[in-house]
């Protein structure tokens, strides 16, 4: 194994932009509004000397962000001392939560209620929520990338509501078809692989062959091999190969007793897993380990029904009587039939920035989508007293209420923690765009039944790390776009997407620097799906930057060794966006079984006196459409209240 020397350990990248655990920016714009009258604003240029997308090192919910929220909800606390009332005005609407269903939220309102004035609250130094974008400065040129919400996924289905939305901030989606290179891959020959690690497999090899058909799901290039042909090939037991060979060209109905019309329902009530080792006789402990965490977005073969499996592509489905259908399917389970290519270069931040700069005007200039791409936030105008929109980051919410009662109550009033200092604000309307989980630690006064549905909202945590590369030459001499990792921490690596859109171009050849993009989803497999959640958040938490990046450099060395790559030389920089609560819970037919009246999230997402719920935790569903169609309702919600 390499030392960290040889690792690059000690290189001077941009990684580490904390100064004691708290980020430059919070540490420098602790007061709001009024009270901050003498200082140079309230999230002032100067003070954010690291602007939020430009810092390195830990980011997601990075250091300041969460340790407030932590002391509500896990350690229960409830005196946070004297409030100050730092604006002095009651707003027509507080929103907790600035990621794309806040700011939705706060569009779909001001849109009804020209000149409302709108108070946005966030725990982080940033906006955006999920859709985060990083950005590196290498010799002079910026390179942007995505740190978490990544596409615009099937817009085609987008409900009316979500659709007039991209409608009204410009973003026509055709413009994708060309901004995003669909050759790209093919080009360069870039195909998706596997990569085995020597720590797991006793050999690092690169096997050029699709653990998942990511061909059929994105632009990609072909690979050298196919499964049956690579499997010979595979650092894995001969027992294993044989099982493996066996999966991949088994053509015969494994589960007979089934019947025909039957057979949805049942797999969709098994694990893949299950049907794996059950009905086709895969156990051998390497061979299960391929699909253990190739579905990465939901954690492991152990909780993935098995019809979802196969719909994304993963082998068994000539196995079944409905073999008939080939490649990723869409039997109603939300598989895109769409291109994945409607990208931004940084992903969903510039849906969240195009939203910010229609509710707040003067905070960045232009007004298309592609001018968005460059545009230079002025952070100091996001929360200016004579703007009727303010945006407030840094600040966590640790109570809200209806005042004067529940059911006829005109106001209510917010209470959050920024800086060390307590402050309360009022709204005739309130709308909760934040995690659903910790909503019955803010609103104690909420019933016991929604308190309970809420509870049970358990995101998927993640880890999305994008690694600025001098050059991507390793990539290509490998034939390298994409490889499923099932021994490393990180699961999946690939190059970015190859979209160029405004300011923000696209690498050109393999001499140019390109940023790599890998994930990981932590799993404790055999585990209930809501456990593997928390366990793997306790996991991210307790991890340091310096072990994430010691796993990049070495996850890299290992895979892309063979073809000249120096992790010491060749990384330019490293962003580890850490989202313990990341995914949207969404139901599993495996371990859940609601009506759809007593779903968890359509349970707890009622309206509470002048306080409703948005985020696309209420919609069950991980994506930005749900994001918006959810804060639609919310929204709706209050109209119907009467305002």
């Amino acid at each position: 194994m390499p030392n960290d020397r040889d690792l690059g350990m000690d290189r001077k990248i941009t990684r580490r932009d904390f100064i004691e655990g708290v980020s430059v920016a919070i540490a420098g714009s602790m007061l709001p509004g009024k009270i901050l009258a003498a200082a140079p604003g309230t999230n002032s240029p100067s003070i954010l000397k690291n602007y939020p997308p430009g810092q390195g090192g830990m980011r997601g919910s990075h250091n300041g962000s969460f340790e407030v929220a932590h002391q509500l909800a896990r350690e229960g606390r409830k005196d946070w001392g004297p409030a100050q009332d730092p604006d002095g005005m009651v707003y027509d609407l507080v929103v907790v939560g600035a990621g794309i269903s806040g700011l939705s939220a706060a569009y779909f309102y001001q849109k009804e209620n020209p000149g409302a004035t709108i108070l946005i609250l966030d725990n982080h130094d940033d906006f955006g929520g999920h859709a985060k974008r990083n950005e590196f400065l290498h010799k002079g040129k910026k390179t942007i990338a995505y740190g978490g919400s990544q596409s615009i996924d099937s817009p085609g289905g987008f409900s009316k509501v979500a659709k007039k939305v991209l409608e009204d901030l410009q973003i026509d989606v055709k413009r994708f078809e060309t901004a995003y290179d669909q050759e790209f891959a093919k080009r360069w020959g870039l195909g998706a692989s596997i990569y085995f690690d020597r720590p797991t497999y006793g050999v690092d090899q690169v096997v050029p062959a699709p653990l998942l058909p990511w061909n059929t799901l994105m632009p990609m290039g072909e690979s050298k091999l196919s499964m049956e042909q690579a499997i010979p090939t595979m650092p894995v037991s001969d027992e294993a190969k044989r099982q493996l060979l066996e999966l991949y060209t088994q053509t015969k109905d494994k589960i007979p007793d089934q019947w025909i019309f039957g057979e949805w329902s049942y797999l969709e009530s098994i694990s893949y897993l299950d049907f794996l080792t059950r009905h086709l006789g895969v156990t051998d402990p390497e061979a299960l380990g391929l699909f253990q965490y190739v579905l990465s977005d939901m954690i492991g073969a152990d909780l993935v029904p098995a019809l979802w499996a196969m719909a994304l592509g993963l082998p068994g489905l000539d196995a079944t009587s409905l073999g008939m259908f080939k490649g990723p399917i869409n039997w109603g389970l939300r598989v895109s039939r769409e291109p994945y290519i409607y990208h931004f270069p940084d992903g969903n931040a510039s849906v969240a920035r195009l939203l910010v700069r229609r509710l707040i005007p003067d905070v960045a200039p232009g007004n298309t989508m592609e001018d968005i791409v460059g545009a230079a936030f002025d952070y100091s105008r996001l929360d200016r007293m004579s703007s009727p929109v303010r945006l407030r980051l840094g600040s966590t919410a640790v109570n809200v209420r209806n005042i004067d009662g529940n059911n006829n109550a005109k106001e209510a009033g917010v209470t959050y923690v920024r800086g060390g200092k307590t402050f309360q604000v009022r709204g005739r309307n309130c709308v909760l765009a934040c995690y659903n989980r910790i909503i019955p630690h803010l609103c104690p006064q909420l019933p016991a039944r929604q308190k309970e549905a809420l509870s049970k909202l358990v995101k998927i945590p993640l880890v999305y790390t994008n690694v600025l590369l001098r050059n991507w030459q390793p990539w290509q001499k490998l034939g390298l776009g994409i490889a499923n990792c099932p021994g490393t921490y990180h699961r999946v690596a690939m190059l970015d997407f190859p979209v160029s859109l405004g300011s923000a171009e696209f690498s050109k050849n393999p001499e140019e620097p390109i940023v790599a993009h890998m994930n990981r989803i932590p799993a404790s497999p055999g585990l209930a799906p809501a456990e593997q959640n928390k366990a793997g958040r306790l996991e991210l938490l307790a991890t340091s930057f310096e072990t994430i990046e010691r796993e990049t450099r070495t996850h890299l060395a290992g895979m892309l060794g063979s073809a000249g790559f120096d992790p010491a030389h060749d990384i330019e920089g490293i962003t580890v966006n850490r989202w313990p609560h990341g995914y949207a819970w969404s139901p599993n037919p495996v371990f859940d079984n609601y009506e759809d009246d007593e779903l968890p999230n359509v349970v707890g997402r009622q309206r509470f006196g002048r306080v409703a719920i948005a985020n696309s935790d209420a919609g069950a569903f991980p994506a930005m459409q749900e994001a918006i169609d959810q804060a639609h309702r919310a929204i709706g919600d209050l109209k119907n209240q009467g305002q």
